[in-house]
């Protein structure tokens, strides 16, 4: 308990060094409609971080898991559903990806792709209940044991709750347009 592992202090880095990035980088960027929110500041901080810790929490879930995918190598087609779960799993991961390089170059294409990380959520929980019941023969209720449902569910409803603020947000719809992501690539060459 005394010890402050490498992956505590890599959070902490991104709790603290992701906001203060964005802070900075919005305020070094002049407005271009004069006393216009635009940049990642206010609720849409909070966002950029969330979606930023968020494959760091998918890989954590996959850490967790092993031990659960160890017990169920031993079982007959075993590999089989662990290597469907990795595979899909592995898919979200890159969505999720994919989405925090749209939102950290602020394309115009943010606000789909975070609508579409938000229905992936409950398609990648169906779909791997589906393929680890059809593939080790078990029933369906048998793999949503416990509180299995919980994670997914909570998860979906949060992440709808910003994807509302998205779409209604002022300051998103500023932030990521067109003639902002023209101007970044046109600044950076």
């Amino acid at each position: 308990m005394g010890t402050f592992s490498i992956w505590h202090w890599a959070i902490l880095l991104l709790l603290i060094g992701v906001p203060v990035f964005f802070a900075v980088r919005s305020a070094a960027k002049p407005s271009r409609i004069p006393g216009a929110l635009v940049g990642f500041g206010g609720w849409l901080m909070l966002l950029a971080i969330g979606q930023t810790l968020s494959p760091l929490r998918t890989l954590a879930d996959f850490a967790n898991s092993a031990d659960g995918y160890q017990q169920l190598m031993t079982l007959s087609n075993g590999p089989l559903a662990v290597y469907g779960e990795v595979a899909l799993n592995l898919a979200f991961l890159a969505l999720q990806l994919v989405v925090l390089v749209s939102m950290l170059r602020r394309s115009h294409r943010f606000p789909q792709l975070f609508l579409l990380q938000w229905l992936a959520i409950p398609v990648v929980f169906v779909l791997d209940t589906i393929w680890v019941a059809s593939v080790l023969g078990v029933p369906v209720s048998l793999v949503l044991a416990g509180d299995a449902l919980v994670t997914p569910i909570v998860s979906f409803v949060l992440t709808g709750l910003w994807v509302a603020y998205v779409y209604k947000s002022v300051r998103v719809r500023n932030t990521f347009t067109r003639a902002g992501a023209s101007a970044q690539v046109a600044s950076a060459s």
